[in-house]
This record gives C-alpha cells, sequence and structure tokens, in this order.
C-alpha cells in the first residue's frame, strides 16, 4: 500500500480490509428503495435507492455503490440516487463514515454526454457534489478504473480520496471545447496549487494513480476491491478523528498564487501559445485564475455561465461532433455479423524508409513484435539509424523514457530476407508508389507468408485492385495507408479493395485501433478519401499563385484559422518531387510547381521550393528566385495579377475541397460526411475545433457555398470539378446539412 506522504495524520499503514459480504444483486429495471437481503460479517442490507444506485451499512461505515454500465456515466438517475442515498445514509445513526464507489470496470467515468444540449434536469453535477461536500458524514471515494471529468469532479468534492494502483483521473473537458465546470477548475488549485491545476486541464490528460498521490490529489493507493479499500480508509478516518475538511474550504495550496500570479501568469502564456483560434484553452486559464482571485460561491457561479455559452459555441460543438466521429467510424455497415478480426501477435514490414520505420515504430510502440525487410545492409542500417534518431528525440522531450526505447527498440527486427515475413499475421508494404513493384512484392510475399496472413499496402494513391490482381489470395489483401510522420500523425486510411475479405477489412481497423491510430474505411478511387480531396486545394493553391499571391500569403490563409502549417510550406516539407511525380501520372500540369521542380528545387530537401532554408532550420523564409518564377509564369500563361483578400483565398482553398468531399461521400468512397472529417482532422492537420470540412461546410451554411463555387467555375471554365456536387447543391436546396443527411441515412 501507498500513502501520501506529506500528510501526518497519514504517518500508519491502512488496517487490513474488512470482510467483503456477498449481495444479492437487484434487477437492473427495479428501483423504488426495496431492501434486499445478503450475507456478511455484519449481516449488511443492500438497499436499492434506484435502478442505478444503492447503499448497504456495515457497522458504523456506510457504502453507496453506482451501478450504470458501462462507464457509470454521470446521468440524472445516478446523480439524484447518489442525493438520496446521502439523506438516507446521513440520517442512519449508527453510520460515522461513507464509502462512493461503483461496480463494474471503472468508477464515474464522466458526465453523460447524451444529456449535451437538452434541458438540465436536477440534481445538476454541481447540485450533487455541493451534496457530497457538505455531507455531515466525511465521504470516501474510492476509484478504479478512471476517473474522468465529472467523475474525477464527484472525487475531488469528496474530502478524500483513494485508488487502486491501476486507476487513471483527469479532466479532458478541454478536448470537447469545454473546462471543467462542476468544480474541476476551482478545487484542484485548492489541492495541488493553480500553476500544477493549469498543466493538468490544458493538457486534458489523465494521470495515474502513483503521480496522484505524489501530487496530493489521492490520500492512498492500494490494492484490492474499491469497496474494500475505500471502507480501510473510512476506518481511519474514524478511528484517527481525520478532519474532513472541504476542498473548497481549503486555501492553503493557492495563497502564494493569490499574492503573486506572476508564474501562473507566464506559465498560461507559455501553454497556449500555439491555440491560436480556441476558446478552451483561454476560457481554461480563466477559471484556474477565478480560483485564487474570487471566492468559491462566485467563481463557480461565473464558471457555469461561462461554460454554457462555450458549449453552445461552435467550438464545442465541433469538438463534440469529433468525439462521436470516432465512435462512429468503428462501424462498418454491410459486414457479416459472424466477422471477427483475426489476431495480429507479429507483424512485419517491407521497406526500411522513413515510412516504413515509422509504421514499424507504431508497432513496436504497441507492444507488437516487428520484422523491417529491406533488400540491403545499407538500407536497414539507415532506416535504423533514423528509428533511434526519432526515439532520441522524443526522450530529449520526456516524452518516453530511455527504458521504454530500449523495450521498444528490442521489439523491432532488420531483415534482408523476406522469408523473415514467414511468422507475421500481418505484412505491410511501405516502399516507393511503382506498381511494378508492388506487384513484385505482394506475388512474392504470398508464397512465403502463413495462411491467414493478412497482407497490406501502404500506398497512397495507387489502385489497391490491381495490385491484389496479382495475389492468388485477394481476400487476404487490403490497403492500409499510413500518414507521414507514420509514428506521430493519427490518420490511417483502411482502403477495401474488391476482393477484400471482411476479416481482412477487421483486422486491419482493429491493428489500427491498437497501435492508436484512428482508422477510416475508404473505398478504392485514385487518391482515396484524403488525397483526392487534398488534390483540389492543390489545384487552388496554384491558381492563387498564378492570380497574384505569393506563397506565405497563401499559407497565411490558412494558419490564421488555425491550421498548423499552409499548403505549400506543407509541401516543401514532403518534397515537391513526390507531387510532380504524381501530376505526371495523371496528366495534370502546375506550371507554376512543375516550373519550380524542374529549377532543380525541391522544397527543404534542397534547401530551397516555394520558401528558402537555412542549412539545418526548417524555418521557411521568403524565396526571391520562387517569386520571381511565379511572376514569370503569370505572365507567360497572359494572367494580370491582382490582390486578392485574405477571406477569398480562404474559400478558394477550402470550399472546393469541401465540394470534392460531397462528391466522395455521394459515391461511398466514404461510409458518412463524419469519415471525411476524421480524415482532414488526423491525417492533414484541419483544426479539431473547426471539426473538419464537411463539420465547417454545415457551420458555413451550404447554400453560400454552392454560390462561390458557382462563381469559382465561371472563373475558371477550364476546371469541371469546381461544378457543386449534386449532394451539395440537393442539401443546399432542402436547406439541410451533411449532419442531417448522415443522421437521416443511418436511420434508414
Amino acid at each position: 500500500m501507498r500513502r501520501r506522504p506529506d500528510k501526518a495524520s497519514h504517518s500508519r499503514y491502512l488496517r487490513p480490509a474488512p470482510a467483503l459480504c456477498l449481495t444479492v444483486r437487484a434487477p437492473d429495471s427495479f428501483c423504488g428503495g426495496r431492501t434486499i437481503a445478503s450475507t456478511g460479517p455484519d449481516q449488511a442490507i443492500m438497499t436499492q435507492v434506484n435502478e442505478k444506485i444503492s447503499t448497504r451499512v456495515e457497522g458504523d461505515i456506510g457504502f453507496i455503490r453506482s451501478d450504470n454500465p458501462p462507464v457509470n456515466a454521470l446521468g440524472q438517475a445516478v446523480r439524484s440516487g447518489v442525493v438520496e442515498a446521502l439523506d438516507r445514509l446521513n440520517a442512519e445513526p449508527a453510520v460515522k463514515a461513507i464509502v462512493l464507489h461503483c461496480e463494474g470496470r471503472t468508477f464515474f467515468a464522466g458526465a453523460d454526454i447524451t444529456e449535451f444540449n437538452k434541458p438540465r434536469v436536477p440534481p445538476t453535477l454541481q447540485e450533487m457534489i455541493l451534496a457530497i461536500e457538505n455531507s455531515p458524514k466525511p465521504v470516501v471515494a474510492a476509484i478504479h478504473g478512471t476517473a474522468l471529468g465529472g467523475g474525477f469532479e464527484t472525487a475531488l468534492g469528496c474530502p478524500f480520496r483513494v485508488a487502486v494502483p491501476s486507476a487513471r483521473m483527469g479532466l479532458p473537458e478541454i478536448n470537447l471545447g469545454l473546462f471543467a465546470g462542476g468544480g474541476g477548475t476551482q478545487r484542484l488549485p485548492r489541492i495541488i496549487g493553480p500553476e500544477k491545476a493549469l498543466e493538468f486541464v490544458l493538457s486534458g490528460k489523465p494521470v495515474g494513480a502513483a503521480q496522484a498521490l505524489a501530487l496530493g490529489i489521492l490520500d492512498a493507493v492500494e490494492e484490492g476491491a474499491p469497496d474494500a479499500i475505500g471502507a480501510a480508509f473510512a476506518r481511519r478516518v474514524i478511528d484517527e478523528k481525520l478532519p474532513a475538511v472541504a476542498v473548497s474550504r481549503r486555501d492553503d495550496r493557492i495563497a502564494a498564487t493569490r499574492a503573486d500570479p506572476s508564474a501562473f501568469d507566464a506559465l498560461a502564456a507559455k501553454l497556449t501559445a500555439r491555440s491560436k483560434g480556441q476558446e478552451a484553452p483561454a476560457a481554461n486559464v480563466a477559471a484556474v485564475r477565478r480560483s485564487f482571485t474570487l471566492p468559491f460561491d462566485e467563481a463557480m457561479a461565473i464558471d457555469a455561465e461561462a461554460n454554457r455559452a462555450l458549449m453552445a459555441g461552435s467550438q464545442s460543438r465541433a469538438l463534440r461532433h469529433l468525439f462521436f466521429a470516432e465512435r462512429e467510424a468503428a462501424r462498418i455497415p454491410g459486414l457479416p455479423k459472424d466477422a471477427r478480426a483475426r489476431d495480429v501477435a507479429r507483424a512485419a514490414i517491407i521497406g526500411a524508409g522513413t515510412m516504413g520505420g515509422g509504421i514499424a515504430m507504431c508497432f513496436a510502440g504497441a507492444g507488437i513484435p516487428v520484422v523491417i525487410v529491406d533488400t540491403t545492409q545499407e538500407a536497414l542500417d539507415r532506416g535504423m539509424e533514423r528509428v533511434r534518431a526519432n526515439y532520441a528525440t522524443s526522450v530529449k522531450r520526456g516524452s518516453i523514457s530511455q527504458e521504454q526505447v530500449d523495450r521498444r527498440l528490442a521489439l523491432i527486427t532488420p531483415a534482408t530476407d523476406r522469408a523473415a515475413v514467414a511468422d507475421a499475421d500481418l505484412v505491410i508494404e511501405a516502399v516507393f508508389e511503382d506498381m511494378a513493384v508492388k506487384k513484385e512484392i505482394f506475388s512474392d510475399l504470398e508464397k512465403r507468408v502463413k495462411p491467414g496472413t493478412v497482407l497490406a499496402s501502404n500506398t497512397s494513391a495507387l489502385d489497391v485492385d490491381e495490385i491484389a490482381a496479382a495475389l492468388d489470395r485477394p481476400e487476404d489483401f487490403v490497403g492500409m495507408h499510413f500518414f507521414s510522420p507514420a509514428n506521430v500523425m493519427k490518420l490511417l486510411e483502411v482502403v477495401q479493395a474488391a476482393k477484400s475479405s471482411p476479416e481482412a477489412i477487421l483486422t486491419a481497423m482493429a491493428v489500427g485501433r491498437k497501435i492508436g491510430k484512428v482508422p477510416v474505411w475508404s473505398g478504392n478511387c485514385d487518391g482515396f478519401i484524403g488525397n483526392r480531396m487534398v488534390a483540389k486545394r492543390s489545384a487552388q493553391a496554384e491558381r492563387l499563385l498564378q492570380r497574384g499571391a505569393f506563397p506565405p500569403q497563401v499559407d497565411a490563409a490558412l494558419t490564421k484559422l488555425g491550421f498548423p502549417m499552409g499548403p505549400l510550406t506543407t509541401n516543401d516539407m514532403s518534397g515537391l518531387d513526390i507531387g510532380y511525380a504524381i501530376r505526371k501520372r495523371r496528366g495534370t500540369p502546375f506550371p507554376i510547381a512543375d516550373a519550380i521542380v524542374e529549377s532543380g528545387q525541391l522544397g527543404q530537401k534542397t534547401g530551397s521550393g516555394y520558401y528558402r532554408y537555412e542549412p539545418g532550420d526548417r524555418t521557411p523564409r521568403p524565396n526571391p528566385d520562387t517569386d520571381a518564377l511565379i511572376v514569370a509564369t503569370s505572365a507567360k500563361l497572359g494572367i494580370e495579377r491582382r490582390e486578392m483578400s485574405e477571406g477569398e483565398m480562404v474559400e478558394r482553398l477550402l470550399f472546393p475541397l469541401i465540394n470534392e468531399g460531397a462528391r466522395i461521400v455521394e459515391a461511398g468512397i466514404a461510409l458518412r460526411p463524419s469519415d471525411v472529417d476524421l480524415v482532414w482532422i488526423n491525417g492533414y492537420g484541419w483544426p479539431r475545433h473547426l471539426g473538419g470540412p464537411m463539420f465547417h461546410a454545415d457551420e458555413t451554411g451550404l447554400a453560400h457555398i454552392v454560390a462561390r463555387l458557382r462563381e469559382f467555375a465561371a472563373d475558371t471554365p477550364d476546371d469541371p470539378s469546381l461544378e457543386p456536387a449534386p449532394l451539395l447543391v440537393e442539401l443546399a436546396a432542402k436547406g439541410q446539412g451533411f449532419s442531417e443527411w448522415q443522421k437521416s441515412r443511418a436511420a434508414a
């Protein structure tokens, strides 16, 4: 058992947990206060408060149990049940302390998100927590699983908190465009200090029990059943008369910041420096600041109003949209109900280049042994050196430890013989984009792997059906398009070929989730979902340059919206020769982009492209040579250059790709508009607070987008793709959006 070391009152170990009583569980549909007999050392009686909440008394300790699967979400029935249970146990003369715990796999894992945007039904979360905090008998929160959001706030409303070692807790509300309005931003600073609390809420990441104990969030960490460790600590509270001071009335951890907030202000500026355009980070800072500048009740009242305003805003709607979109993306309609993903205990990667090494790191990070195969030892050595360099950067940043790196490197085996793939359950080809090479590789791999091994190509644009044609067992083949750098980027497009089996598709989706990706199903077409759409944006970026803009203006139009980098900076980073080769294959010349490549400028790899780069520095700087080339190309094309507003550039860059997204959805290449949003959020840097292109289209208004596209099409008659997509026109005419269309399709 581990204890918080900084409290004198916690100087002794917990007493052994009392023997647990055996209770008879009430039917889920039952409520109304009926008592149910159970056996145990104290002949405890469990009383069902409602269908979610029950109580029992063992000697002088009362228990409140929540049983609301799957995650004990804090819905109205749970909240009202807890308040009623507190009233009952406080009315029991024998009870001296109360343990709050949960049945199932987790403590309260958060608010019931399905109640968002609905009228609030009392008791609210804040009212329930206030009832806990004002209980005349001290309440011990016994945490297991995850205590997140409102669940963690509930624990903070208890004067004492204990947890099992595997428990995790956090305030992830910022990921939904909100802050912890149930008291998290007011109570947490009073336990760990405003500066630590600020880091906590701005990261949105949970911490483990050991770290929570060290911070002072927990009073004890012990192995055992939640109610047992809660009872053991409650025994101490009673016997040692531990003072049960409400967290809201503690001032010692906020006093120093109240006297001198300069360190807090500096930290806030540092932590929010990269959150341009986002409302939630600033709102979180303001809420934590209120913890040391205003009385608790006044701060809570302001928090409530501020959070309601955030919840009603577009940014929070966007982030909640993405929360549900990730859940929905896992569902692939039309697959047989008995189809199952195959187990993947070992993987293999063909190609030790940047992409292959990054993919191998993903598997090693998930604890899956992986073989990297390349044709020469020299190529393998370069690839492994790149992997080690990536890990060294992560260690330097503090994101992982050297011990973790050593464990991961031990899971990566380099090989020059393709025979090394024999034991793999999944083999991913990650070589350069050449159809003949890929066909040869897969034809050979099929002879070397065991039956049932899934074969996957990391192609970004090639026809997966043509690749699969080289196989005798095309049903075991699937596209798995990772995004560069593969060890960082979250997106994985799972591309279904004509003969891909349901098992192969489900295996790719399941593996993607296991290695930390956001897998999105895609049909087969040139560029799949993301690259097919980005091609439309690239064409417009080219046109903006032809008509009067320069690279910094084009990129700024999107970075000011919150994109991490503009399209031209991205192209320089990826290498301009890549897009050049694709355009040559497609027969779609870009006069300016092609001229830059043909002048020998390939982007960062050569020190110049759209921008100029100093040796060892990736900072883009204006490139006078490219600017002159742009002006000359405009003149050669007979185009009179003009000034363009930032608003026009934004619409010309985004509306055509939204238009292509509508075509992709209508054609069934993407299953749903929200899948398109996930692709752009996780693969192309679309700002999360803008929800993705299809969500952004709904927020902008489809009628406006249709009207502007028609203007663009009239202005650029040589590009028929600018004509509004039929689905876009149909929805605009009906006054509907993609969200409504998706809901109607799901209900059909």
